[in-house]
């Protein structure tokens, strides 16, 4: 365990609203607790380093330390009131992805510890029936189940005679793997009730254990041990449909009792079942093909921890980035949130709108590049020692994969992010600070507290909640340097917002790419598909590219019909390693309606220095193109050059191995172009077209060309 480490319920709020934070600490003396105004999230001591301000608060003080700890694995709890079981016979159908690993619960209603209850398991053997409790009796059919196929499995106990039966079934076309199989058995004393739940993909206990992994469907509890050849013309005492309110945390119970279940940290729904054929490819057309839930064992939706203190915003606070900073001996931790004005209020005319749907997305990235360099550092710099590759507790990104190998596709603020922190940095970067997401925006924040520009902050989740009216009114809106996951609401609020005349800086790269949906019951959940296109850390599986929280098409923006050509100019071309190059100015540059841009600078190499990457112009990398979306009035003012050979264009350009969609070279099409362009309705748009231009604003004390660019963009917007 991390000796000191917390969260907050909540990302960002406003005035007169309340934020709770839970906090672990294994100090034997109490941790301290204050606010602070973060302005600057770097740590490495070459640069602006770590800028905060103490802030006044009430929750300011001491607390007792104590020892919350993580909570994992997903199952589903449905109650079961009254219910008393002498012989009786349950069923599923299941699709495991860790078949060799021992004691996967399926469906239960066991108490280890009281020495009593069922739980029908997977394991090394095959399917397994357990009665009793911590030593209880088991049978198994002695057969290992295949990984990622499909299977019935059925077990009963008949209370008069004692007789136990356990069977698996393989579904699907046949193959030449003995892998199907009935055990027979015999246990006088069993003691098939338990005072528990019933518990679908998990053993069960106090905490819960037991964790299954794969796909569980349509599994069902009948009184009596029944015949397997009868089950269908059988009346189930309970029967769940998981293709039934598939975007809630409910499993819909169809037997005559009710007992609907819980989902417990947030399973895979809309995943496709047994019956699935390929025949229909969106669940909503056809639910009764999608009844199946994707559990794993490492899930995490919500720690759960207890609230240490809270911290209700006063009136006069200022918008801004801000943190719970707490300190216990010699460790430390900041637990970031941001506060926006108030609902229809405006107390700057700039707006930053921060991408806390991109913090959490990648939030706990455990990236294989982490060594003993990166430790070296973070204690040579004293920044954040805690990194995802060593302390998994949390659950990792949706960069990452479960245990059983399949994509992350769900990410929650309700757990402690280690990467969403001031002072972390995520990649060794030999040219800078290697900073990523929060940290990285920061140094946004800090060029605007320095150049004495006054701004609010607006998250993305009020956009998503709010629409337009959360930015409305103010003179341009402005991103940090990487808002690539979005709603359908993020981008409509966005894009009229610029149509109605607002001015709009997009001031990162790999903006506005992927699509993601928010979970209408459990705030801060957001679902990611990871379908077909575009740079992925895995792919989804055939069939489910569909989102379970709202039943769109998910995947990338352009598979969308909304490149973010069409919002911003430009759109994700290319992706290499953490390096960054430079601009060269192009004619447009000297345009008679964009030279305002380069008043002060006559220098033909822009941004050849930065924390991030060495260069303003690197990493990730967006151009424009008139096929996908650029307005035909958009000037480019300057285009990278000499990116390093590791740079490879993103997937959804390629046709063949030699050939592009656009018809230029590999070369061609691997560049940032800095770009404006006036819109109809009165407004303009300024993108930069490279995920590391932020980094070099400090440079040379904030006096550099990439600083003064950006500063004239501003003057413009905000005049």
């Amino acid at each position: 365990m991390i000796p000191l480490i917390g969260y907050a319920d909540r990302l960002s709020l406003r005035p007169g609203e309340t934020i709770g934070f839970k906090v672990s600490s294994q100090g034997p003396a109490p941790y301290d607790a204050k606010l602070v105004r973060v302005i600057c999230g770097d740590p490495n001591p070459d640069g602006p380093g770590i800028k905060e301000k103490d802030v006044p608060a009430a929750f300011a003080g001491s607390y007792p330390s104590r020892v919350q700890t993580p909570v994992r694995g997903s199952y589903i709890s449905a109650p079961a009131d009254g219910l008393s079981l002498e012989s009786f016979t349950v069923t599923a159908v299941i699709w495991p992805t860790r078949p060799d690993k021992a004691d996967q619960g399926i469906v239960s209603r066991y108490d280890p510890d009281g020495g009593n209850g069922f739980a029908l398991a997977l394991g090394p053997n095959g399917a397994e029936l357990r009665l009793g409790g911590a030593d209880s009796f088991r049978l198994a059919v002695g057969k290992p189940f295949r990984e990622r196929a499909w299977y019935q499995v059925c077990a009963s106990y008949d209370a008069a005679s004692g007789a136990v039966t356990v069977g698996q079934q393989a579904l699907g076309e046949p193959t030449l793997v003995d892998d199907s199989g009935t055990q027979s058995g015999t246990m006088t004393d069993a003691a098939p009730n338990a005072n528990a739940p019933i518990t679908i993909a998990a053993i069960g206990g106090a905490p819960v254990a037991g964790h299954f992994n794969g796909k569980i469907e349509a599994p069902a509890l009948y009184a009596g041990a029944v015949d397997p050849e009868t089950l269908e013309t059988a009346a189930p005492l309970a029967r769940w449909d998981f293709s039934q309110e598939m975007s809630s945390m409910r499993a819909v119970d169809t037997g005559p009792n009710g007992w609907h279940g819980a989902l417990v940290q947030a399973p895979a729904r809309a995943m496709t079942g047994s019956n699935w054929t390929g025949d229909e490819r969106n669940w909503t057309h056809a639910p009764e093909t999608y009844g199946a839930i994707h559990f794993h064992e490492d899930d995490v939706a919500d720690c759960d921890w207890v609230t240490d203190f809270t911290f209700t915003v006063p009136d006069d606070l200022p918008s801004g980035a801000y943190a719970a900073r707490l300190s216990c001996g010699d460790y430390w931790e900041a637990i970031p949130f941001f506060v926006c004005p108030p609902k229809g209020t405006r107390t700057a005319d700039l707006c930053v709108l921060v991408s806390t749907f991109t913090y959490v997305i990648y939030g706990n990235q455990a990236r294989v590049d982490f060594g003993e360099d990166w430790k070296q550092r973070a204690t040579d710099w004293g920044a954040f020692p805690w990194n995802p590759m060593e302390h998994r507790e949390f659950g990792l990104s949706t960069y990452n994969h479960h245990t059983d190998g399949s994509g992350i596709c769900h990410a929650s603020w309700r757990r402690p992010m280690l990467n969403v922190r001031p002072g972390y940095f995520p990649i060794f970067d030999a040219r800078g600070s290697g900073l990523r997401h929060m940290p990285a925006d920061t140094h946004l924040t800090d060029w605007l507290e320095e150049k004495g520009i006054a701004f609010d902050v607006v998250t993305d989740w009020e956009l998503h909640h709010d629409g337009v009216d959360a930015i409305a009114g103010y003179k341009a809106v402005i991103t940090g340097s990487h808002p690539e996951y979005h709603t359908t609401e993020t981008l409509d609020a966005l894009t009229q917002y610029r149509d109605d005349g607002g001015n709009f800086a997009y001031l990162g790269g790999n903006g506005f790419y992927w699509r993601v949906a928010l979970h209408p019951e459990m705030d801060g959940l957001i679902e990611v598909r990871r379908a077909e296109g575009g740079i992925r850390a895995w792919a989804a599986e055939p069939g489910e590219y569909y989102q379970a929280f709202d039943g769109n098409y998910g995947g990338i923006w352009r598979r969308n019909n909304r490149p973010p050509q069409q919002l911003a100019g430009v759109g994700f071309s290319a992706q290499g390693l953490f390096e960054g190059t430079y601009y060269r100015r192009a004619p447009g540059a000297d345009d008679p309606r964009t030279r305002w841009i380069f008043e002060g600078v006559s220098d033909e190499i822009i941004g050849d220095f930065g924390l991030s990457g060495g260069g303003a112009a690197g990493f990730e990398l967006d151009r424009t193109d008139r096929h996908l979306g650029t307005p035909e009035n958009a000037v480019v003012l300057a285009v990278s050059e000499n990116p390093p050979g590791h740079f490879v264009l993103v997937p959804e350009e390629w046709l063949t191995h030699v050939s592009t969609i656009p018809g230029g070279t590999h070369d061609e099409l691997t560049r940032a172009d800095m770009t404006y362009f006036d819109c109809p309705g009165g407004g303009a748009v300024f993108s930069v077209g490279s995920i590391t231009f932020c980094g070099s604003l400090s440079h040379d004390n904030y006096d550099n060309n990439v600083s003064r660019i950006l500063e004239n963009v501003l003057k413009r917007f905000l005049a």
